[in-house]
C-alpha cells in the first residue's frame, strides 16, 4: 500500500456520505491551523469553532484515514498506563487534573454524537475480561484506583457474570465499564468534520504540510498552498513522519490488525454478545473485539513494532477469534486492514508546545479514542489562555527509546516477548 491509498476496512466500506473536500491551492490566513483531520485535531478544531475561532484542517489523506479510522472502536477509560502510575510522576495538583480527564473522553463523544446527530452507532458497556486470577487481582486493584478518584462506573464480573456478558469458556472473571462503549470510528470523525464544517471550518484533504516555519505567525507549507496563522496544532500522530523531528525521537509507530466477519445471525451474535459490549482481555498485547452495526464480529489485536504491514492478516487474528469463539470457524472474513497508532515509551500521552504558538499532542498508546477528545478540549482551552490542563501533560517526563530510532523496535519487541511470558503464565 502506498502512502495514501484508500483503505480496504469494514469502516470505510460502510461509511457515511461525504463531500468532496479539495487540496490547498492558494495562500491563506486563519486562527488556527491544524495538521491532521483525525479525533486529535478534529476534536480541536471542533472545540475553537464553537469558541469562534477561524479554524483551517490541513490533512495528507482524507478525514479519518489514520488510526481515528482504522481503530477498534471501543471507547475505554484512563490511559495505557493508569493514575497510580502517573501518581509517582507529577504534582498532587495536576495528579488531580489528570485525574478528572482520564473519565471525559466518553462523555465529549457522546456530547458529540447527541449535539450534531453523528451517526456511528453509539452503544454503551465496555469489558475487561480476565485469562487469570492475577488479571482479576488487577481488575480489582483498578476498581478501587478509579473510585479513589471518584470514578464508580466498574463492576467486577465473577466467573458466572463474564459468562453472561460474553459466551466463551476463556475467562475467569472480569469487569464491566458500564461508561465504556463502542462506535463506529470512521463515522464519528466523518461526522465531526461535517460539524466542524457547519461551524465555518475549512478542511483540505491531500494537502500534506511539508514545512512549518515558526514565528508570529507561523506558516504551514503544502505542496501547492500555505496557512499563515496565530497558532498552530500539530496532530499527526502516528503518521506524522518525520516533519518534527524533536517528536518522532520520543515516540514509535506500532501496527495493529484488525478483520471482520461477515454479518452473523441474530441468533448467534446475541449469543457471543448478549448485551452488545465491546471486550478486551487483559493480557499485555489484547485482544479486542466487539459487534458492529449489522452485527459482524469486528476482532483485532497483536502489535508489530515499526508499523510494517503484514502481507496475512487473517492469518495472523484468525486463530485469536476461534480460540475465543471455535464457533466460528466456519465463518467467512469479509475485511482485513492495519492501521498503526503511536506508541511512547512511558506508554502515557505527550502533549505540549514548541516555541510560542505551536502546539502538538501525540503518543495515545492505545487509548485513543478516548484521549484524542481530552486533548481536543485541552489544545483548545491552551490556545484560549487556559493552559492548566495542556501543562498537566506536560508535566508528565518522557524519554527516547533506548537505542535510539535504529533499535527502538527490537528492543521494545523484547520487552514486549517479555510481558506475553508473564501473561501465559499467569504472573
Amino acid at each position: 500500500m502506498t502512502a495514501f491509498e484508500p483503505v480496504p476496512s469494514y469502516y470505510a466500506a460502510s461509511a457515511n456520505p461525504v463531500p468532496e473536500r479539495p487540496a490547498l491551492r492558494e495562500h491563506i490566513e486563519a486562527d488556527v491551523c491544524i495538521i491532521g483531520a483525525g479525533y486529535t485535531g478534529l476534536s480541536t478544531a471542533l472545540f475553537l469553532a464553537e469558541a469562534g475561532f477561524k479554524v483551517v484542517v490541513l490533512e495528507a489523506a482524507t478525514v479519518g484515514w489514520g488510526a481515528s479510522g482504522r481503530n477498534g472502536g471501543q471507547i475505554v477509560n484512563s490511559y495505557s498506563r493508569d493514575l497510580d502510575t502517573i501518581e509517582k510522576q507529577t504534582s498532587a495538583g495536576n495528579l488531580k487534573l489528570l485525574a478528572e480527564m482520564a473519565f471525559e473522553g466518553g462523555q465529549i463523544i457522546r456530547d458529540r454524537v447527541q449535539q450534531y446527530d453523528i451517526q456511528c452507532d453509539l452503544k454503551d458497556g465496555g469489558v475487561f475480561a480476565a485469562i487469570t486470577g492475577q488479571q482479576i487481582k488487577h481488575l480489582e486493584a483498578q476498581q478501587a484506583l478509579w473510585k479513589r478518584f471518584g470514578y464508580d462506573q466498574l463492576e467486577i464480573l465473577d466467573a458466572n457474570g463474564i459468562r453472561s456478558v460474553v459466551d466463551t469458556d476463556r475467562y475467569v472473571g472480569g469487569a464491566l465499564d458500564h461508561r465504556g462503549g463502542h462506535i463506529h470510528p470512521l463515522n464519528l470523525a466523518l461526522g465531526e468534520a461535517a460539524a466542524l464544517e457547519s461551524l465555518g471550518g475549512v478542511i483540505y484533504e491531500h494537502s500534506a504540510v511539508t514545512d512549518i516555519k515558526q514565528g508570529e505567525p507561523v506558516q504551514l507549507v503544502t505542496a501547492n498552498g500555505s496557512v499563515k496563522a496565530r497558532f498552530a496544532v500539530v496532530a499527526g500522530n502516528a503518521y506524522l513522519g518525520d516533519l518534527l523531528p524533536q517528536l518522532a525521537s520520543k515516540s514509535m509507530p506500532c501496527g495493529t490488525q484488525v478483520i471482520t466477519t461477515e454479518p452473523l445471525s441474530e441468533e448467534v451474535a446475541a449469543r457471543l454478545l448478549p448485551q452488545d459490549y465491546c471486550v478486551e482481555d487483559c493480557n499485555y498485547l489484547l485482544d479486542y473485539y466487539r459487534l458492529s452495526g449489522d452485527k459482524r464480529l469486528i476482532y483485532g489485536g497483536g502489535v508489530i513494532y515499526g508499523a510494517r504491514d503484514p502481507d496475512d492478516i487473517e492469518r495472523i487474528i484468525r486463530p485469536k477469534m476461534l480460540k475465543t469463539f471455535p464457533e466460528l470457524e466456519k465463518v467467512k472474513i469479509e475485511y482485513t486492514w492495519t492501521g498503526n497508532f503511536l506508541l511512547t515509551l512511558s506508554r502515557l500521552p505527550q502533549m505540549g508546545r514548541i516555541g510560542s504558538n505551536v502546539y502538538y499532542s501525540q503518543g495515545c498508546s492505545g487509548h485513543g479514542v478516548t484521549f484524542t477528545h481530552v486533548a481536543g478540549k485541552a489544545l483548545a482551552l491552551a490556545i484560549q489562555g487556559q493552559a492548566e490542563r495542556l501543562d498537566a501533560f506536560a508535566s508528565l517526563p518522557h524519554y527516547p527509546f533506548p537505542g535510539g530510532r535504529l533499535f527502538r523496535i527490537p528492543f521494545t519487541a523484547l520487552g514486549a516477548t517479555y510481558y506475553t511470558l508473564r501473561d501465559k503464565l499467569g504472573i
